[in-house]
């Protein structure tokens, strides 16, 4: 056991410092800064290249790698993320999060994508304590991890600027009030994240023994849900978040596998911010309304659209294409009317219930399995099998999401994305292996499984979806739930329960999601759960926000922009990456309410 405890004691220290980094800037900023995530693969490659290639020490590398990554989160913030923060906060988590895609492939491609050995710079397993063995390594990592945090503290409490950061992170009007240069404070304090982040990608590639430059994203979302879980915004509570989740994560994979690392983590997650909001040592938001959407509300100049435009859109879409298009075309169009049909559903919560919910890829993968079994083994038609999966999506979804509508801020988002992830981590427990020769759709024992066949399937369905999410919009129902996304404490004075609007909300979009889910997959005829990510989760979100939050159609704009445009660049996937980043930046940057805006 005390293996296991050494164990959790490095994924913890790696989950510290990256959790630390998170709060900083959520303290200062208010946004929840995905670019982090890239820093820990950035730092991993890079600390290997001038290691390996370059042949510098450990050290120099190691300091080498700080500053890149301390200039690089300057630049991002500098150019990116201020501009946006100050006045839409979800404008800037989005703008991160592209900016992490751009990190991301940019680094694949200066680096490929392949695993390499990370050199043996110090003894791993050179000193032992019973039977029980570590290293020279080890000791290193823990203890550079207690010198930052005792630096940080430090300067934190008596630095002149450290004390400026807390002042900033306490009340930021406040600060500015004094004379603290807030911009300034803002920088530092993306420097000091953005280098943690490099130097726990080294740890990590030390810890494992390979870099890649993808690596990121898992250990960076672990230490979201450990910044998270002491309290976004309290650096001590991002350092026992950190150890506490790595060491029961070693215990549960001790006791319960490797499989079921990310049903434990995010367990835990959503148990605390239910029991505890805030987290262990954070506030708990007062905020009634969800401050990621509430803000994004009502931003920007509408554009006129001439009535003549839906009637053309309606021909050119359902009959035209159809008929002239080829196969690739039409392959292509099916993926960007799936997402439509998702992304449109997604709009009741992110555009009427103010909830912007992370997980989707949950309700969408429960759709394919529910529509995927049925067809396998009960034998049903495809037919049935689609509004099914689309009401199991939604009672399954819903039930499973019910205890976190107490949850507020920014946390309800961050606990729906804890959910996505955990049922797709039981489904990947429960089917490991995914499922194959999934029946397509048929008429009256005619296969439908042509590119075309396909195509006006989820045109149908599309246009259905629009009809119903229109017909809920103008509805009593509607409105009701569209005035507890516009002022929550309002609503709960007239009488309104918040709290079982944003349920329905969610269970109506859980059910076009699974209805998206089942399309696909009828469509791919195959499915496993490495299929539902959270980048499908993000992809979902940034279509509903750059075709406008508020309007279902504004989903096919969207989709068309972000799935259909980017297949121009399917020949090189890397740079498809970081072009959907620039373009996502630049869509936020200046259509802040999405192309589709509407004037809340």
């Amino acid at each position: 056991m005390l293996d296991t405890l050494i164990a959790g004691l490095l994924r913890g220290n790696v989950y510290a410092l990256g959790a630390v980094g998170i709060s900083l800037v959520f303290g200062v900023m208010n946004v929840v800064n995905f670019a982090q995530f890239s820093f820990f693969g950035l730092g991993a490659m890079l600390s290997w290249f001038f290691i390996v290639k370059i042949g510098l020490p450990f050290w120099l590398a190691l300091l080498a790698v700080l500053a890149i990554c301390g200039l690089l989160g300057l630049i991002i913030n500098i150019t990116v993320v201020r501009p946006l923060a100050k006045f839409l906060p979800l404008a800037a988590m989005l703008s991160t999060y592209a900016v992490a895609q751009i990190l991301d492939n940019a680094s694949q491609i200066a680096f490929t994508a392949q695993f390499r050995v990370f050199p043996d710079v110090l003894p791993t397993s050179n000193l032992h304590i019973g039977n029980m063995r570590f290293g020279t390594s080890d000791l290193v990592m823990l203890g550079t991890t207690a010198v930052v945090m005792v630096v940080m503290s430090l300067f934190l409490k008596y630095g002149k600027v450290g004390r400026a950061i807390r002042a900033t992170a306490q009340d930021q009007e406040a600060a500015l009030q004094m004379g603290i240069p807030v911009g300034q404070v803002q920088h530092i304090s993306f420097v000091i994240a953005s280098a943690l982040g490099g130097l726990a990608g080294v740890f990590i590639a030390l810890y494992v023994g390979v870099a890649n430059p993808n690596s990121g994203l898992d250990v960076g979302l672990t230490a979201f849900v450990a910044a998270t879980l002491g309290g976004l915004g309290s650096l001590a509570g991002a350092v026992i978040g950190g150890f506490v989740l790595g060491i029961l994560e070693a215990f549960g994979i001790h006791f319960f596998g490797d499989t079921a690392r990310e049903i434990i983590v995010f367990v835990i997650l959503i148990v605390v911010l239910i029991v505890r909001p805030g987290g262990l040592l954070g506030k708990v938001p007062l905020i009634s309304t969800e401050p990621l959407t509430g803000t994004f509300l009502g931003k920007g100049r509408p554009l006129r659209i001439p009535r003549w435009v839906w009637p053309a859109a309606f021909v050119l879409a359902g009959v035209v294409i159809p008929l002239v298009a080829d196969d690739y075309v039409l392959t292509t169009g099916t993926q960007v009317l799936i997402y439509a049909i998702i992304g449109a559903g997604f709009t009741v919560t992110a555009g009427q219930a103010g909830v912007l919910a992370l997980g989707q890829a949950g309700p969408i993968a429960i759709g394919a399995y529910a529509s995927a079994l049925l067809t396998l083994y009960v034998h049903v038609s495809f037919w049935v099998a689609l509004p099914i999966a689309g009401i199991v999506a939604a009672v399954v979804a819903s039930i499973l999401a019910s205890p976190i509508w107490g949850v507020k801020g920014h946390y309800i988002s961050i606990a729906t994305l804890g959910l996505g992830i955990a049922i797709v981590a039981v489904i990947q427990l429960v089917l490991p292996q995914g499922l194959y020769n999934i029946p397509v759709p048929d008429w009256f024992g005619t296969p439908l499984n042509s590119p075309q066949a396909y195509y006006l399937i989820d045109f149908g369905v599309l246009v259905v979806t629009l009809l119903v999410m229109w017909r809920i919009r103008g509805s009593h129902l509607g409105k009701v739930i569209s005035s507890v996304g516009s002022d929550e404490v309002a609503a709960l004075a007239s009488g309104v329960r918040g709290r079982n609007y944003k349920a329905l909300a969610f269970a109506v979009s859980g059910f076009f999601a699974g209805i998206g889910g089942s399309l696909l997959a009828h469509q791919y005829t195959y499915i496993d759960p490495t299929i539902f990510t959270m980048l499908m989760s993000l992809l979902v979100v940034t279509i509903v926000i750059m075709g406008g939050i508020g309007l279902p159609y504004g989903a096919v704009v969207g989709s068309i922009i972000l799935i259909g445009a980017m297949e121009l660049l399917r020949f090189t996937p890397e740079l498809r990456i970081i072009v959907y980043g620039l373009v996502l930046i630049l869509v936020v940057r200046f259509r802040p309410g999405g192309i589709l805006v509407r004037n809340s």
